[in-house]
């Protein structure tokens, strides 16, 4: 019982959360510029960590990212309530990352292991975890771009797969073949790493 009411409370969060981010996208329809930089705020992490694994090209994340929330500026009222907003917004930025990286012929950054670690790992457990996730992004720098955007949006940003298919243009069924071939190859590369480093 304890655990349903955990979530009741996270889901209740997640729709005031939500709420509020509509109110914000009418507001910014309106011409609401505060209203915007709101959203601007809300969404500038998300989609930065998003583009940042998916493009594996950190000079084009910024580009890539102010494009997509000029589109949001520009044309809140394209936003028509058939999907959620963040749903929309991760459709815009998917869509503009492909152009820009079919655009560009630049070398993809190999080593992009920048994560937050917790200080009650202590010495020896940040030490374990900074080698697990930087092993976990080199793997998925192996991937393809889309199956790179499937497992980033699944297990990062809590995506179900008709939101996904909805982000990428794509057919669920799709999504679901993209998602089976990465962890198929997660699970090689992985393997391949951990007997590398024995």
């Amino acid at each position: 019982m304890v655990g349903n009411g955990r979530q009741a409370v996270t889901a209740a969060r997640g729709s005031d959360s939500e709420a509020h981010e509509l109110d914000l996208v009418g507001r910014v329809a309106s011409g609401d510029q505060r209203a915007f930089e709101e959203l601007y705020r809300c969404y500038h992490p998300r989609l930065w960590r998003f583009l940042d694994r998916v493009t594996r090209r950190p000079h084009l994340v910024e580009e890539v990212l102010n494009d997509t929330l000029l589109v949001v500026w520009r044309k809140p009222h394209t936003f028509n309530g058939e999907c959620r907003l963040s749903t929309w917004i991760f459709a815009i930025a998917f869509n503009k990352a492909m152009k820009a990286l079919n655009r560009r012929d630049d070398p993809v950054e190999a080593n992009a292991a920048e994560e937050l670690a917790s200080e009650a790992l202590g010495p020896e457990g940040l030490v374990i975890q900074q080698q697990s996730s930087a092993r976990l992004l080199d793997a998925l720098a192996g991937l393809s771009i889309e199956q790179r955007a499937v497992v980033e949006l699944t297990y990062f940003h809590g995506y179900a797969y008709r939101e996904i298919a909805e982000v990428m243009s794509c057919p669920v069924d799709t999504v679901k073949t993209r998602m089976f071939h990465a962890r198929r190859k997660l699970k090689v590369l992985l393997g391949t790493m951990h007997e590398d480093s024995a």
